[in-house]
């Protein structure tokens, strides 16, 4: 569907109450969602497990809490992008710092290499996981190079299905819509998988819903230095850097322009907030009822393989804790995966001014293609590179907040469209906020990193 008959369908529905909208917004929703599919990663996989594991129901508001900081950030980014028509990048390159606009960039396409070396290992084990319950071969217990083998083969091929859908992905026009509708499903998919594992889990007595309801208001804070830097990263993390520079990226792809402003809104809550709030909070309840209370010390080392056995200890059936988990996990590395590949192509095609689409512009969405060694790598690399991307990714981040915030009330780059008045004012704070935050959270848990607290 052509952005122009978008735009009309937009303007038909125009005047209709919130909810009469809702279909036609879903219909048409679609950058959102990839969005999702980004942030549905390892990453906010692990960080789940760990906070249900170690912490019980306590901190469920953490994760929401952190997206709606980012959500906040994004509407700011959507609202200039579609309101100019201008890539990120270049608005970050003529209206800030041509140095802020290279290191976003460079943090960026970096963490998107880097962060592929441990989710090649991540998919290549939920494979495993999956064929081990499905076939009742034991592939886990070979051990040595047998082992690294079938892993690096699973990593393959996560690699080609990633790699056939980015570059299809590049090719625009109808692939666009057809890749995002399969994001869609695969999101919904990830949901259902999850929340299979939650009403298992209730059926059997494990999951105590007063105390789930309660853990979604703020309240107790860990004093364990664990515990702090584990809320310190999510709130700082929830989105990242390279989703930032992505995102707006997407929304040109589609050929949205200024009548897409509050669709994008909405397709921001229903593709990203909503997805990442169901996913995180299933996991992290899943696991609080399942291991919280284990005795077992699995602060900083609970890996997804680890917590589906530990289900399966826990008296959940194997299909359930090893098989519908496993398959959960597979489909976030495989959708954050993808997203890495389409952001190295976006950086790719500003840094050294390709053609959209071109040969040129494809091949770099293969950046990330070294990762598939992390199955031999990341166990001992992983040691080296996180902290300084993780370092770099973080400060730059809260500083990419602000070139936004201040792209926003600039009027030789929003003109009519910056926000005025009371408006302005709430905007303003609001992303303020949320700078500070961010910030804030990068600092302590980078200090904690280096040995400086």
């Amino acid at each position: 569907m052509s952005a122009q008959i978008e735009a009309q369908e937009l303007a038909a529905i125009a005047n209709k109450p919130a909810l009469a909208r809702l279909p036609t917004y879903l219909k048409l929703s679609g950058p959102g969602w990839l969005q999702g599919a980004m942030t549905l990663g390892g990453g906010s996989a692990i960080t789940s497990l760990t906070l249900g594991a170690v912490y019980g129901y306590d901190l469920l508001w953490v994760q929401p809490l952190a997206m709606i900081i980012g959500c906040i950030m994004l509407f700011a980014l959507s609202h200039q992008t579609l309101s100019t028509g201008e890539k990120p990048y270049r608005a970050m390159k003529s209206h800030i710092s041509p140095t802020l606009a290279f290191l976003w960039a460079f943090a960026a396409i970096a963490s998107s290499i880097i962060w592929g070396f441990s989710h090649y290992p991540l998919s290549a084990g939920m494979i495993e996981e999956v064929v081990s319950v499905a076939t009742g071969a034991d592939l886990a217990s070979r051990e040595g190079a047998a082992r690294e083998t079938w892993l690096f083969l699973f990593a393959i091929l996560t690699w080609c299905v990633c790699a056939y859908t980015a570059w299809n992905y590049g090719r625009g026009g109808r692939p666009v819509k057809v890749f995002e509708t399969a994001i869609k499903w695969l999101s919904t998919g990830i949901i259902l998988a999850f929340l299979w594992v939650v009403v298992y889990a209730s059926i059997q007595g494990k999951v105590d819903w007063s105390a789930v309801f309660a853990g979604f208001i703020p309240g107790r804070l860990p004093t364990d230095l664990a515990g702090v830097t584990t809320v310190m990263a999510a709130l700082g993390t929830a989105v990242g850097i390279n989703m930032t520079f992505i995102y707006g990226y997407t929304l040109l792809e589609r050929g949205w322009g200024r009548e897409h402003r509050e669709l994008a809104r909405y397709d921001i809550v229903m593709g990203l907030v909503l997805p990442y709030i169901l996913v995180t909070t299933l996991i992290a309840i899943a696991a609080a009822g399942a291991l919280h209370g284990s005795g077992m010390d699995i602060q900083g080392k609970l890996s997804p393989a680890k917590a589906a056995l530990m289900f399966t200890d826990a008296g959940i059936d194997p299909i359930t804790g090893r098989l519908i988990f496993a398959i959960g996990i597979l489909g976030m590395a495989v959708g954050s995966l993808v997203m890495h590949m389409l952001c190295c192509g976006a950086v790719a095609a500003e840094l050294f001014k390709l053609e959209p689409h071109s040969r040129a512009y494809r091949l770099c969405l293969l950046l990330p293609t070294p990762a598939v060694l992390g199955v031999f790598l990341w166990s001992t690399m992983g040691a080296y590179v996180i902290l300084p991307t993780s370092a770099i990714s973080g400060f730059l981040l809260p500083i990419a907040y602000l070139g936004w915030l201040l792209l926003n009330n600039r009027k030789d780059f929003m003109g009519e469209d910056r926000p005025q008045g009371g408006r302005a004012w709430l905007f303003n704070a609001a992303m303020a906020v949320c700078i500070l935050t961010v910030l804030s959270s990068v600092v302590f848990s980078t200090s904690v990193a280096m040995g400086w607290m």
